[in-house]
């Protein structure tokens, strides 16, 4: 995240008519002009995420310099940026993704994408009421992505299974969160008081990506414990039902992904929101 972070900030330095400046107050006056940093914005991010994964991981070419990645126009989004992660900007025209991953991902970012006045869009238009350029604006509402109880929330979901372990410690767990000696996370939503309709399509993108790659242990734990939850007046009486963070992190990590990215893979598509 912190070089999605660096790579957003720099991006005004490569647009004089978005930096502040050299514009002046001038940044938000055209429609057209914004409209194309914000397709730039769109277009980009893929880019400096797999830039980002390839720095981390290690691969790259000569000195272990991070591959630059380079895009394969004739794909769609998020196959697109499945391709950069394969390739590592490698001359590898003709590889494809896994279409069935590429579709899954594709699902992924679409229910990532945006709802509603969250802490990463507040953090956006505070920014941007300043007149700072788009570019500064989305990288502090990038920023505000990062902590653990907004764009981490799936990794902490992660963890807390890891945690419980199996089926059989559910019960225990559920009476330490009642106790307020546990967390339960991946649970609750300012909007819906009901059950999150992402978290529902998230569970059969999880059933297919299994199918492809593999079933995540941690999946029976992350059922029986929605079920539990789901069954108890405790959290029921709470509006306490899972949302878009609680599969997402098993899905992520079957398709092959480190924890350390989950929240690189919610900011490009909420980039678009």
């Amino acid at each position: 995240m912190g070089t999605v972070l660096v790579a957003l900030s720099a991006l005004s330095c490569c647009h004089p008519e978005q930096n502040p400046a050299l514009a002046g107050q001038g940044v938000y006056a055209s429609r057209e002009v914004q409209d194309k940093q914000i397709v730039r914005l769109v277009a980009k991010m893929p880019a400096i995420a797999a830039l980002a994964y390839h720095r981390a991981s290690g691969r790259g070419g000569a000195g272990g310099a991070a591959w630059p990645p380079v895009p394969n126009q004739r794909l769609g989004y998020a196959e697109n940026f499945l391709f950069m992660l394969d390739s590592g900007g490698a001359a590898s025209p003709g590889y494809r993704p896994h279409p069935r991953l590429a579709r899954a991902l594709d699902i992924m970012f679409s229910l990532h994408a945006e709802h509603e006045m969250n802490c990463s869009t507040a953090a956006a238009r505070h920014l941007a009421s300043s007149g700072v350029d788009v570019y500064t604006a989305v990288a502090g509402a990038v920023g505000a992505l990062y902590g653990p109880l907004h764009g981490g929330a799936n990794e902490a979901v992660l963890r807390m299974l890891a945690r419980i372990g199996s089926v059989e410690n559910i019960p225990s767990f559920l009476q330490g969160v009642k106790n307020k000696k546990e967390k339960l996370f991946g649970f609750g939503h300012r909007v819906y008081k009901n059950f999150d309709p992402r978290a529902a399509i998230i569970r059969e993108v999880a059933t297919e990506v299994f199918e492809i790659q593999g079933k995540d242990p941690l999946i029976d734990v992350a059922v029986a414990l929605e079920a539990a939850a789901r069954a108890d007046d405790f959290f029921v009486s709470r509006s306490l039902y899972p949302n878009v963070d609680f599969y997402s992190g098993l899905v992520y990590r079957a398709m092959g992904f480190p924890p350390a990215f989950f929240t690189v893979l919610f900011a490009v598509p909420r980039v678009v929101g």
